[in-house]
């Protein structure tokens, strides 16, 4: 029997969902139809999707939209609590299995084009404010349509007389149909296929796999606070060098969990759980895993039973597509939000919905226009789209207002065009571009009178804070793109040469208003 102890600290796992669901979408390479059938024997599947199909968006093409979700949830699949002192003692997550409830740290869209191509993978920042679906259909943060949705079926389920682990299915089935058509609504695109990991499957896999190599741009300290009556807890006891350090289970859930002593925040620890993935995948390749079966049934084995899939994937089918997945060719970006808010108490990431959907659409090759606002003489740069209902959009213009100077400091060349071309599709005014005066280490945002709004939006996206500069002009935003800038996956050089015009040709994801740099696939990158 297994050690209860090695199980349960599966929990903060599912933070970084997609390491789990991605060796269950790669391990279907070269799968007959039996040993298929044979490792599906025990998946746990969801009819979610067949509750959103009437309000999901129109297909365009064939291409296949995965969405891969993670719960930062205590408890089992049946609704039970994990032991108290694992919690406390050995993950360092709290004292409660109520800690994180159902909420959705994770939300990941992987775009594979039809006939193969580059994949695009697209993170949702947790605390994207956003109109939700078939929760209270009010303004949440994304992440908490899933617990919202929950709790009002698990309600109306309550009086039934339904065996504990039957609610917990049920209620979770209205939680996953939340998620789906809020995240549906919020892109602009239908959702085919999806994957939920639970907190176990990221530790198993960890541990399967470990050592597990990552990198950091700077040395990391994060030690554990605990919590008191007038002090929030938190710090996961992470300490590593700048570089690539090899990391055993433990350590790699430290690794996607830490959002204290980061310059982002949670924004950074989304760039992390884009470059653990990222490292699984090449130390699988490398290892030659993929064509190993038996390896890849003992990896299925691990992690069948803490994934729930969609009722209608064949993974089967879908094998054809997956050496787009293991050869590298997936860019990971994190889609960009417009500036902070305190809702209620709450710190809120504020978005920018038809700019979000723009986008979307540009990766997906069905939208020309550019990726920013459009300039107010053009009446058709940009089809036409639904009203947002999000206040946010409306408040998106005047937190973009103002003008933009860039100065490269970097040893990036282009660089500082290319930034400014990212900002200026945000809505702000083009300004100078140049070589910076000063060098600093860390990209700088300062701001002159009347700019702070604009500039907390800038530095959003490059994860600093704004600061206020007496030798700024009036209305501008002033970038100085520090030492340790490093390009964009398409090359400064290669976003210098585009045609601002140029509506013909899908554009590259590094050309677009992303929340910092992007993260590739086929190798080990290295993040904050």
């Amino acid at each position: 029997m297994a050690d209860p102890r090695r199980r349960s600290p599966l929990l903060l796992a599912g933070r970084s969902l997609a390491c789990a669901v991605s060796v269950a979408v790669f391990g279907t390479c070269g799968l007959t139809w039996y040993e298929y059938h044979s490792l599906e024997d025990g998946l746990t599947k969801s009819d979610a999707l067949k509750q959103i199909r009437q309000g999901a968006p129109p297909r365009l093409d064939n291409a296949v939209n995965l969405l891969l979700i993670g719960l930062d949830s205590r408890k089992d699949m049946d609704g039970n609590d994990l032991p108290p002192q694992v919690v406390s003692e050995e993950l360092h997550a709290g004292s409660s299995s109520d800690i994180g409830g159902y909420n959705t740290n994770t939300l990941m869209v992987l775009h594979i084009p039809p006939g193969g191509g580059k994949v695009t993978a697209l993170s949702i920042p947790r605390d994207d404010y956003v109109q939700t679906v078939g929760a209270d259909g009010r303004m949440h943060k994304i992440k908490e349509a899933y617990e919202i949705a929950k709790a009002r079926a698990e309600s109306k389920l309550a009086g039934k007389g339904l065996a504990k682990a039957e609610l917990e299915r049920r209620s979770r089935e209205a939680g996953r149909a939340s998620t789906l058509a809020t995240v549906q609504q919020f892109l602009g695109i239908p959702i085919d296929h999806f994957a939920e990991v639970n907190l176990i499957g990221f530790y198993d896999i960890a541990k399967a796999l470990e050592p597990i190599q990552v990198c950091l741009n700077k040395a990391v300290s994060d030690p554990i606070v605990s919590r008191t009556a007038t002090r929030e807890g938190g710090g996961t006891g992470l300490k590593l060098p700048a570089g690539i350090s090899s990391l055993n289970a433990a350590q790699a859930l430290s690794f996607v969990r830490q959002r204290h002593n980061l310059p982002g925040g949670d924004l950074d620890r989304t760039h992390r759980q884009q470059a653990f993935i990222s490292s699984v995948e090449y130390k699988l390749k490398q290892q030659g895993i993929f064509d190993d079966l038996g390896r890849m049934q003992q990896l299925f084995e691990v992690v069948k039973k803490d994934v729930v899939l969609d009722s209608a994937w064949n993974i089967l089918d879908f094998a054809q597509q997956a050496p787009n997945l293991t050869s590298g060719n997936v860019e990971f970006n994190t889609l960009p939000i417009t500036g902070f808010k305190t809702v209620g108490g709450q710190d809120v990431n504020l978005v920018d919905p038809d700019l979000i959907k723009r986008i979307v659409r540009q990766l997906t090759g069905h939208d020309p226009a550019p990726a920013g606002p459009p300039p107010p003489s053009s009446s058709s740069a940009t089809p036409p789209t639904a009203p947002s209902e999000s206040p946010a959009a409306t408040s998106a213009p005047e937190l973009l207002s103002g003008t933009v100077d860039v100065y490269n400091a970097s040893t990036v060349a282009h660089a500082a065009a290319a930034e400014s071309r990212a900002l200026v599709a945000l809505g702000l005014a083009e300004g100078r571009i140049g070589t910076g005066t000063t060098h600093p280490k860390v990209t700088t945002v300062a701001y002159g009178s009347g700019s702070r709004a604009a500039a907390e939006a800038v530095a959003a996206r490059y994860g600093v804070t704004a600061t206020p500069a007496a030798a700024a002009p009036a209305g501008h935003v002033v970038v100085t793109l520090g030492t340790s800038y490093t390009a964009p996956a398409t090359s400064a050089e290669t976003a210098e040469a585009t045609a601002p015009a140029s509506g013909s040709a899908e554009p590259e994801p590094s050309a677009l208003p992303m929340q910092g740099p992007a993260v590739k696939a086929g190798g080990i990158p290295c993040v904050n």
